[in-house]
């Protein structure tokens, strides 16, 4: 499955991106999808990530996505996990690997992806992901994309020797207005 928005496509994680992911989990970018956590994954551990991923995929319990640009270059990964069909919610999880590619709105348009793929091709109820107060670029993304701020844990994760919140964010599909109502409002466009 290929889903195609303006500035990226999530397209099926494949051997292109599971090459760049031990690059990607050993950068700056897993310190902000993992909540301030540095760490140094080895090949191996990686591969065997890829390998679990791959099962719980297989059980409808996790979709997993690449971020691809438009012109096809792999740029990054998309969760949505642990997903709960009786419960009909999942929580996301999300890495742009290619710090080039961070603040350019290639985030925001895989986002809008996946919430749409989520609420109309899962059937989900309800979205949630964690993040940590010291990452104030997924804060205004949540915002601006209608995510609500549901709770915070106070001094829960220790980023580079100083304690920061976790902060949980969610959505209900009710709030959702649809992919097209929210590209015109955040006035997203292609580039070139």
């Amino acid at each position: 499955m290929k889903l195609e928005g303006l500035l990226v496509d999530l397209v099926p994680l494949g051997e292109r991106f599971g090459a760049l992911e031990h690059r990607w989990e050993n950068g700056e970018a897993a310190f902000w999808g993992d909540v301030g956590d540095r760490q140094l994954l080895s090949q191996a551990t990686v591969k065997r990530r890829q390998e679990e991923r791959a099962a719980r995929e297989g059980q409808h319990l996790q979709s997993a996505f690449g971020i691809q640009t438009k012109d096809g270059a792999p740029i990054g990964a998309f969760f949505v996990g642990d997903i709960k069909p009786h419960l009909r919610l999942a929580i996301l999880g999300a890495q742009i690997g290619e710090p080039e590619y961070w603040g350019g709105g290639y985030g925001t348009d895989a986002l809008l992806l996946v919430v749409d793929y989520a609420f109309d091709w899962l059937d989900l109820h309800r979205l949630w992901l964690v993040t940590m107060s010291l990452n104030a670029r997924v804060m205004r993304q949540m915002q601006k994309v209608g995510f609500a701020l549901e709770a915070r844990q106070r001094r829960a994760t220790l980023a580079d020797g100083q304690w920061h919140d976790l902060l949980f964010y969610g959505l209900l599909r009710e709030e959702w207005p649809g992919r097209e109502a929210m590209v015109e409002r955040l006035g997203l466009q292609a580039k070139g």
